[in-house]
């Protein structure tokens, strides 16, 4: 499973010699020029990029014209088609939209769908109608229906509740044949970073990205073995432009490495 994560720009060099690939988001592109030429020399020097459409940022997707237009300056390896937050119906004429209106044959640059949905039932409609149009297939942590599904379980936190309803989510949907297991898979942020044990010999889920172990290791908080019980909620852009101590960049250090365990 490759790893990313998110980090402030005055880190970011750092960070990417403990990660398999870049994460990048694209409506920083505009008016973090810093972020942007990390990003455009991360492609240069060929490593991996994956170019998201800030949507868990924003609130909606950003604009279709100026993601296009981004995506063909950058040239990332993967770019996340715009979605719709838990809108099955919404996602789907987006990505109808996207791919009849933007081309990118020929670029080299492969695309990544989301699914969305408000229940099991719409979220499998939604894989099945995006898994075959795209080259890879992302899963959120934070969908609403995980917590609707582990409801029956012992109280728990919302960020246990999304850990929970992931694994049980991406185990129904093996057990009903639903994943396709010649097509990688991406997994969207996470709750608690100790869920990705749950998904170790999965080896058609590719790719993690989340900035879990920034944001908490800023906030000098250190996983333990067993990694969290709660989670820090800011999110990692109210930390891009921060300069970070050495004591935060060592327990920054110490999650990546921590998460890594977690994972393989």
């Amino acid at each position: 499973m490759k790893i990313a994560h998110e980090a402030p720009v005055s880190i970011f060099n750092a960070i990417q010699r403990l990660t398999d690939y870049d994460y990048a988001l694209v409506h920083l592109f505009e008016s973090n020029p810093i972020y942007w030429n990390h990003f455009r020399d991360a492609v240069i020097n060929g490593r991996e990029v994956l170019l998201d459409n800030s949507i868990f940022e924003l609130g909606t997707a950003f604009d279709s014209d100026k993601y296009y237009h981004w995506i063909k300056k950058l040239i990332p390896t993967w770019y996340i088609i715009p979605d719709v937050l838990e809108d099955c119906d919404g996602t789907l004429r987006n990505l109808d939209n996207w791919q009849s209106k933007y081309k990118l044959e020929g670029t080299g640059i492969k695309s990544i769908g989301v699914i969305q949905g408000k229940n099991y039932d719409e979220m499998v409609r939604c894989y099945k109608e995006v898994e075959p149009r795209v080259d890879k297939v992302a899963i959120s942590f934070d969908y609403s229906y995980y917590i609707e599904s582990t409801k029956n379980l012992e109280p728990m936190n919302k960020f246990a509740a999304w850990m929970f309803g992931r694994q049980k989510f991406i185990s129904m949907m093996l057990s009903d044949g639903i994943i396709n297991k010649n097509k990688p898979h991406h997994l969207l942020g996470c709750g608690l970073p100790q869920e990705f044990i749950a998904y170790r010999g999965y080896d058609w889920i590719d790719s993690v990205d989340t900035s879990n172990p920034i944001v908490h290791g800023i906030n000098y908080v250190r996983y333990g073995t067993n990694g969290l019980t709660n989670k820090i909620s800011t999110k990692l852009i109210e930390y891009i432009s921060e300069d970070i101590s050495v004591e935060q960049l060592k327990d920054i250090e110490h999650n990546i490495k921590m998460f890594r365990s977690f994972c393989n």
